[in-house]
Parts: structure tokens; sequence; C-alpha cells
């Protein structure tokens, strides 16, 4: 199955530094947008504190509460909630199996590997319909036909 996930150079930006600010701990957020055949375009990220208290430097929360509000305001630019993002610092970008357990197929899973405080790799990941396993999805720039 193909799938991209299409965002700005800006808000890729915006999605990096968040993730690095939150080191050595996951930090996370919400990708608003539209969804298509092909999978989605995000048009505004949401940055989210991780709500978890404990097991934070591998896991995160996004609280409802949150969600909800970011469903707000994905309803009002026209869009929804197309995927989420978070971190693993010091892992690859890859899911885990926990990451697996806690996802909806249909969504973009974007993951952001850091190191040492520094981002190093952005891929991002869809689940299959089953819900047994994961597949990558292309991250392209929006409106440009592939990543610099």
């Amino acid at each position: 199955m193909t799938s991209r996930l299409e965002l700005s150079a800006l808000d890729r930006a915006k999605v990096v530094g968040h993730l690095e600010a939150g080191y050595p701990d996951e930090a996370c957020g919400i990708l608003l947008g539209r969804a298509h055949a092909a999978g989605a375009v995000v048009d505004e990220v949401i940055l989210v504190a991780n709500a978890r208290e404990e097991s934070r430097h591998n896991r995160y929360v996004i609280p409802p509460s949150e969600v909800l509000a970011a469903q707000k305001r994905a309803r009002a630019l026209g869009g929804d909630i197309v995927g989420y993002f978070h971190s693993h610092p010091d892992h690859p970008a890859q899911p885990s199996e926990f990451d697996r357990e806690h996802a909806w197929p249909g969504s973009s899973y974007l993951i952001v590997a850091v190191r040492q405080g520094q981002a190093e790799d952005v891929r991002s990941w869809r689940l299959s319909d089953d819900r047994e396993r994961f597949f990558e999805e292309t991250v392209l720039e929006k409106g440009v036909s592939s990543w610099p």
C-alpha cells in the first residue's frame, strides 16, 4: 500500500523543534489537515505537552481534552485530525509494539528519532486495517514532489 504525508517545511521544522526541546523525554503533538485517497495533507500542527507521569522517556500521553480541542480546530479549518507525531529519544524512528497497540488505522504517525537532543530521522507510518503491522508512508514537502 502506498501512502504519503505532506507537510510544509515550516510545519516540519515546528514538529522537529518541539520534539528536540522535549528530549530526553518523548514529546508529542497532533496533525490537522485533509485526508485523501493517497494519504494526508497537513494544514496545521498542534504542539502538546506529554501528560504521561511515568516512563516519559519512552511513552507519551495526549489528554482527551487536547484531542477534543484539536478536533474542534480541525473542523473550523474544514479538515480533521489526520495523525499524530512523537519522538523516539535515542531510538529509531520506527513504531514500537506499544505504538502499534495504541494506533488507529487511517491515521498517520510521524515519528522522529532524536539522538542526544538532535533530530536525525523523520518517518511516517500508517497502521494496516487489520491492525497487524505498520507500513511506511512517504513524507513530502507540501507542494513539492519530494523532500530535499
